[in-house]
């Protein structure tokens, strides 16, 4: 059976660049940003904001089943399946139908935290979301300290990606799964 990794962490860590050359090490993969399949709302789209709305909790939440039922379906078709998704300590057990199947790898990118702005601002330069997404980068970091211990207790893998390449960050996933 294929592997399903699901890649998570703050914002402006490398997960979308990560999961897709994860994804690429396989001769039959998918990648699945939970991100794009919010952005596949049509009319009504609630984004995130520091007070989530029951509107956001609802499309975040169909976003992640959604998720998980393709990643099951072309595990299935044997696909490897890369999955990536922010941080959300307040809603990460709508994975829990996930982990708890086999072949199912759980990673959380974690750079320092000043990589994560200067990232941030590399990629969005002078756009307005910028202080958006920093905000966001600020908060993430705060509920991930205080819940990294139980993470990795619950085996998730934490990856210090502050300097490593995207193709280390790749590799050192890779070592894990095979373990």
């Amino acid at each position: 059976m294929q592997p399903i990794f699901l890649l998570i962490g703050p914002p402006a860590v490398g997960k979308s660049s990560t999961s897709k050359a994860l994804a690429a090490q396989f001769s039959k993969s998918i990648h699945i940003p939970v991100d794009t399949i919010r952005d596949m709302v049509v009319s009504g789209l609630v984004l995130p904001a520091m007070e989530w709305r029951a509107e956001l909790v609802e499309q975040v939440r169909l976003a992640r089943e959604s998720a998980i039922f393709m990643a099951q379906g072309y595990q299935r078709a044997d696909f490897a399946v890369v999955i990536d998704d922010f941080f959300d300590p307040n809603r990460l057990s709508e994975y829990q139908a996930l982990v708890d199947e086999p072949e199912v790898y759980k990673v959380v990118l974690y750079p320092d935290q000043q990589v994560a702005h200067a990232r941030n601002l590399q990629r969005s330069g002078q756009d307005p979301a910028r202080e958006y997404i920093d905000e966001g980068i600020r908060i993430v970091y705060q509920q991930l300290e205080t819940e990294i211990a139980t993470l990795r207790q619950n085996g998730w893998i934490i990856l210090d990606t502050t300097n490593l390449s995207i193709e280390q960050t790749v590799l050192t996933i890779l070592n894990n799964h095979s373990r």
